[in-house]
């Protein structure tokens, strides 16, 4: 997998894990580091990585278009993630070997997180909104 240096300003990395999504207790495999990139929609973990947790194929060859303008085509499925104390359950794609391995928007978005970009760290959101009670 590809990497990026995380002495750049603002770029760093989570360790983090995943697994299977279903109604049976599962256990969490090494997905090792993710770019945390809020500009990429969804969370690319390598295939080996997913297949290795129980992770199958849901949707096949999706369209992704790259920064260049490319498409490149990629499986998606379904798991559990977890980083840094957060988990979530989402939809991911099956990287190949030349693409980087990043947690995405939606998953931030699915733990409920924020980014510090100071500490290089992810942190709580705080309270959700929800509708107001009416009586």
């Amino acid at each position: 997998m590809r990497t990026y240096p995380s002495d750049v300003m603002g770029i760093f990395t989570v360790r983090a894990e995943v697994a299977v999504v279903g109604p049976q207790p599962s256990t969490f495999v090494d997905a090792g580091e993710l770019l945390v990139d809020t500009g990429a929609e969804v969370t690319w973990i390598a295939a080996a990585t997913l297949r290795a947790a129980g992770v199958t194929v849901r949707k096949v060859q999706q369209g992704f278009e790259m920064a260049n303008g490319d498409a490149i085509y990629r499986d998606m499925g379904y798991a559990a993630i977890r980083a840094q104390g957060f988990e979530t359950v989402d939809e991911v794609v099956f990287a190949e070997d030349n693409d980087l391995q990043l947690l995405g928007a939606r998953t931030l978005e699915g733990f409920h997180a924020r980014i510090d970009i100071e500490r290089k760290r992810l942190v709580a959101g705080g309270l959700i909104l929800a509708p107001q009670n009416r009586r």
